[in-house]
């Protein structure tokens, strides 16, 4: 799994990605929010590890940022903080946070909680997967919707998006349907005149 930390405490920052690479893990280590923030762009890591209390964008910020950013891919957020209390954690969660950690990290919990996180992914792709499957007919080429309806794509799309149609023909159906039936017409014209 690719991880992303965000730890300004060199020593912290260097325990955690020397345990996630000997987990196997791919990682990457940032040393505030802002260079985590622009790493989680170009990067796409699955789980950020990031500690609440950061210079230049600290981790509630940069929590609420990935939140905000439209990606095809759930990413799982790790806080990893020394604060505690409810109204702590009710603010790590309104940010967006999975779950928590508390400093100084105890590794055989960061292994299991790495293991949950782990899980969740794999749950989250499979139900993005399954929800873009659309039950269609093999031979008209409708839809069954949420009601066990059939009705034309078409329909089915206007109901569901902004979508707007135009009709055209591809090359195959103009030489299979298309231009026989034009023939047809013609010469069912011509043996009327």
């Amino acid at each position: 799994m690719k991880i992303l930390i965000a730890e300004d405490d060199a020593v912290s920052r260097l325990i955690l990605l020397t345990k996630l690479k000997n987990l196997g893990h791919t990682v990457i280590a940032r040393e505030d929010g802002e260079s985590a923030w622009n790493s989680f762009l170009v990067e796409r890591p699955q789980l950020i590890i990031t500690d609440w209390m950061m210079p230049k964008l600290d981790g509630l910020d940069l929590c609420r940022m990935i939140r905000s950013h439209v990606r095809e891919k759930y990413a799982y957020i790790m806080f990893l903080t020394a604060l505690t209390g409810k109204k702590n954690y009710h603010e790590g969660m309104e940010a967006g946070a999975d779950d928590f950690l508390n400093k100084p990290v105890d590794m055989d919990e960061l292994t299991a909680r790495l293991r949950v996180a782990e899980r969740i992914l794999a749950m989250h792709t499979e139900m993005k997967q399954l929800e873009g499957l659309l039950p269609i007919c093999s031979y008209c080429k409708q839809i069954r919707d949420e009601k066990n309806t059939w009705q034309p794509i078409e329909g089915y799309l206007s109901n569901r998006t902004e979508a707007t149609f135009s009709h055209g023909c591809c090359p195959s159906c103009l030489e299979k349907y298309v231009k026989p039936e034009l023939e047809a017409h013609r010469i069912k014209k011509l043996s009327k005149a």
